[in-house]
This record gives structure tokens, sequence and C-alpha cells, in this order.
């Protein structure tokens, strides 16, 4: 399979017409290879560090030709492409190497078996739903019931053992003995959707990037938010889409090795 034809069948599936006004879905750079047979490298974020293992992949006898992220590259409009910038120095690695760069951001978000069904797959959760549907049984965040009932503690230290955060924050005052049945999920930045969630009836909602008074602001409304981080809520959904990608007919898909968190947290106790 090429990759245009690759792409083809992602799109049929995730609409890039899906994605929200502010994102930038789709390619990112595009140096000429849609006619090549896809090898990709899936990523969450295009950074130098990704790019150089695709380098060095290729130079190793895999011949990467595309990397596949959530996060685009691109956001705002730019004004310049120099070496000495990150997102000019990956343009022109891209066109170089010929390796492709290709985002599928808010599309892969909603859809069945993106980024929050693997959260709520990886909870187990049952009877799942969108927190906020925008097309028939997909949507924004999933909801739904645990399969066993169990104290806040316990969904804490699963939450631990399936994502491995560096870190894991909840709300204040927060009973750790208290029984959670009905759970919310959303990778990524979810803090936006505190409100919808309240909605739905959940107890608990797993997301990341959460702002102190979003921590208030869900304690006061009877939500115990759980913030795991950004990289440990959405990088199991890259893994899933190594296995799209190869479902789909790529002549071959992996995860990188080279992605990022950003993040480092001191401990009094290393070192």
């Amino acid at each position: 399979m090429t990759i245009a034809q690759l792409i083809q069948a992602f799109e049929a599936w995730a609409p890039p017409s899906w994605q929200e006004k502010w994102d930038n879905c789709g390619w990112q750079v595009e140096p000429g290879i849609l006619d090549a047979p896809a090898y990709a490298l899936v990523c969450l974020t295009p950074t130098l560090s990704v790019m150089n293992e695709a380098i060095a992949l290729q130079q190793s006898g895999i011949p990467i030709n595309l990397i596949f992220a959530h996060h685009p590259l691109i956001f705002s409009p730019l004004k310049s492409v120099q070496k000495k910038d990150g997102i000019g120095a990956m343009v022109q690695l891209s066109i170089t190497h010929k390796i492709g760069i290709y985002s599928a951001h808010t599309n892969f978000d909603q859809v069945a078996d993106g980024t929050a069904d693997v959260l709520a797959q990886m909870l187990q959760l049952q009877a799942v739903e969108p927190v906020v549907p925008t097309q028939p049984e997909v949507g924004y965040g999933r909801v739904g019931h645990l399969s066993n009932a169990m104290t806040l503690q316990q969904l804490l230290a699963m939450i631990q053992t399936q994502l491995s955060p560096p870190d894991l924050i909840y709300s204040p005052d927060a009973n750790l003995h208290q029984h959670i049945d009905r759970v919310a999920v959303l990778g990524g930045s979810g803090a936006s959707f505190i409100d919808d969630v309240v909605k739905t009836g959940a107890q608990v909602y797993l997301t990341s990037d959460c702002k102190f008074h979003q921590f208030q602001e869900a304690r006061d409304r009877g939500l115990i938010l759980i913030d795991a981080g950004h990289y440990a809520t959405e990088r199991p959904a890259c893994a899933h889409l190594v296995e799209k990608l190869t479902a789909l007919g790529a002549k071959a898909a992996q995860l990188s090795d080279a992605d990022e968190d950003f993040r480092q947290f001191f401990s009094t106790g290393s070192g």
C-alpha cells in the first residue's frame, strides 16, 4: 500500500473535516513521497528527536518515510522556515530525507478506538458513550461504568499501573475510601469539559493539564478530578495507531522510542 492509499483509508475512518477550527490536522510536510510504499513511525509529538530516530532507522535499513503524529507540527502560519528553529529544521530534514509528517489530532480524539476510547478500554469501562457527542456514536471524551466498583484509592492505583504517569494529581478533600462506579476520561487537555462531564453523572474525571482553579471548580461541583499528565493520557493511543495503520495496509508501522514527555518531576529521594 502506498502512502497516499494509507492516508486515504485513514481519513475515511477519521475525516480531517471533523477537526476543530483552531486545529491543523493532515499533512504538515509532504516531500513527494505519496506513491512510495508506506513505512510509518508513529509518535505523539513530531520532534527533532523523532525525526532523528526516523533517519537512523532509514540508515539501518528500515525505510521509514512517514512520521504519523497525533500532535500537529504546525499550528500557526509560518513567517519563515529557518534551520535554527525547531519547525524549520524539521521541514528541512523532512524534505532532505523524504520523510513525510502527517497529523491526526482532534479528528482522532473523537473516533471509536481514538484517544478517549483507548483510555476507557484501559480502565475497562462498560456501557461507554461520548461525553460530548459530535457525530453518531463518536465525540469528545468517554464516560462509563467500571466493570467492578472500587475505592478511589484502588482506581488511582489502577491508573498508575495502566498509564505509568510520573505523577498523579487529584482533587483536594477527596475521600480515598469512597466507592467509585462511574468514570469519565479524556486524553490530553480536557479541563474545559468539566461542565459537560458533571452532566454525565460521573464521579471521577481522568484528563490532564488542569489548572489550580479547575481543581477548585471540580471539587465544588462534586467531581473528583484526576490529572495524569498529557503524555501519559495520550501516548497509549499512539500504540493503537500502530495497530490501526497496520490493519489498514501499511507496509510497516512501529511506535517511536524517542517520544518525549517534556517534563521531569524532582523527587527528594532521587540521587
